[in-house]
């Protein structure tokens, strides 16, 4: 197992799904871990069944002010802030792109996209002045497939893919490891959301397909290992036998 001892970690959309199954692996790898999402009740329920080695910050990543008091509150509480896991999404409202109002696709793209970025602005200045550093976003097939009644999913998740690797282009000389992951279909709240829309393919998968959430999680811890590192730059997908293997899933 990967061991993440003196090491403190950043997810964000850590209050269910893939983000609390991470918090709960990455604790168990030895990792301080800092929660943050929008409900404080989840969060400090999360927080109290883990323990002391993690703190949460109940807050709207889509508002960078917001954020700036995160990666503050981070460093205050564990003295640092080594690796970020950008996690935070959104599907709703699913609809065709003449359905949907402009406030609501904008709103998805605010969580998907922006956020990703406004954590890692953030985060980078003492980052690269440590001279090390990992940032994980996670990403999508939705992110290279368009879908239907998904519009704003597909543009935003392309876009956080497409800043993982200027991430990677601009700072990877600064010891800075950026990777993208692709899970593939999860059995989390989302996917029940997408089942209730009974819009595209996605909708009509027997929840059986769905992987569980704590693949993704070990997926990710493994990523912060020098095993991924041939990966560094990249997305990876888990829908690839190849990378299950390499994580042990199979």
């Amino acid at each position: 197992m990967v061991d993440l001892s003196s090491k403190t970690v950043l997810i964000t959309g850590a209050s269910q799904g893939i983000g609390e199954a991470a918090a709960k692996t990455f604790v168990e790898a030895g990792a301080n871990v800092m929660l943050t999402a929008r409900s404080s009740d989840k969060l400090e329920n999360i927080k109290r069944n883990l323990g002391d080695r993690t703190e949460y910050f109940a807050g709207d990543i889509s508002d960078p002010n917001i954020v700036s008091e995160l990666i503050d509150c981070c460093h205050a509480h564990f003295g640092a802030l080594d690796i970020l896991i950008n996690n935070a999404g959104t599907i709703q409202p699913i609809g065709l792109i003449h359905e949907i109002k402009p406030e609501d696709w904008s709103s998805v793209i605010d969580t998907n996209l922006k956020s990703v970025f406004y954590t890692t602005n953030s985060v980078l200045p003492k980052m690269v002045k440590n001279g090390e550093g990992t940032i994980l976003n996670v990403s999508s097939g939705a992110a290279h497939n368009p879908l239907t009644g998904w519009s704003h999913y597909c543009a935003s998740k392309a876009g956080a893919a497409m800043l993982t690797q200027c991430l990677h282009t601009e700072y990877f000389e600064y010891g800075i490891r950026a990777i993208g992951l692709s899970p593939g279909t999860v059995a989390t709240q989302m996917q029940l959301e997408i089942k209730e829309s009974g819009i595209n393919q996605v909708s009509q998968l027997d929840w059986s397909a769905h992987i569980p959430a704590h693949w993704p999680a070990k997926a990710l811890l493994w990523m912060c290992s020098s095993e991924a590192d041939e990966f560094v730059g990249r997305e990876i997908s888990l829908r690839d036998e190849v990378i299950r293997r390499k994580v042990n899933l199979i």
